[in-house]
């Protein structure tokens, strides 16, 4: 569980780069009418970057980062957000596991094409933090289960959307992923 340089350094600038989304709200979409409450976020992709080119605790530690920058941030919010993300059950936890399930994804779709595969972490990584903060709303009765398909799901779609645009462009970049066909093998 030694973690190396570049991963240390990855793991810094993917977390500073979640903070200063979060802080400046430039890593929020939205909110949109009626949505007041909720906006759509990009705050999962730099765990989701982590996840895929540096493995599995590398994308934990900066959902972590995440998380803790969520947690600290809440009271600066809107009631009753600004309640609801204090509870670091609701910020912190659900956020550890974003470049985690991204990370698996990756691994287990990467053979058989590089493509669906950083798409697929793309997916479930903006997924786990989708679904795993609005069960967490839920289970602690914050929000009620009849108002999350009409308020939640279009953000769901713009999320993915979003991440797996951005997420396909930096890793095609980093990787060396290519459109054009080599010779002699498939994309």
């Amino acid at each position: 569980m030694k973690l190396s340089i570049r991963q240390i350094v990855v793991s810094g600038l993917m977390g500073a780069i979640t903070i200063v989304l979060g802080v400046t709200r430039l890593g929020f979409i939205g909110p949109f009418p009626p949505l007041i409450l909720i906006s759509a976020t990009i705050l999962q992709i730099p765990a989701i970057l982590g996840g895929i080119l540096e493995g599995p605790l590398v994308g934990l530690l900066i959902g972590l980062i995440f998380g803790l920058s969520s947690w600290l941030q809440a009271p600066t919010e809107i009631p009753p957000v600004n309640l609801w993300f204090s509870n670091p059950l609701v910020s912190i936890l659900p956020r550890l596991f974003i470049g985690v399930t991204a990370a698996y994804t990756y691994l287990a779709l990467r053979r058989a094409n590089q493509w669906l595969a950083v798409a697929g972490a793309a997916v479930v990584g903006t997924l786990t933090n989708t679904i795993l903060v609005v069960g967490a709303l839920v289970v602690l009765g914050y929000v009620p289960l009849v108002v999350i398909v009409p308020t939640v799901l279009p953000n769901a779609i713009a999320e993915i959307i979003v991440a797996v645009v951005i997420v396909t462009a930096v890793v095609a970049a980093e990787k060396g992923i290519s459109l054009r066909r080599r010779r002699g093998s498939s994309v």
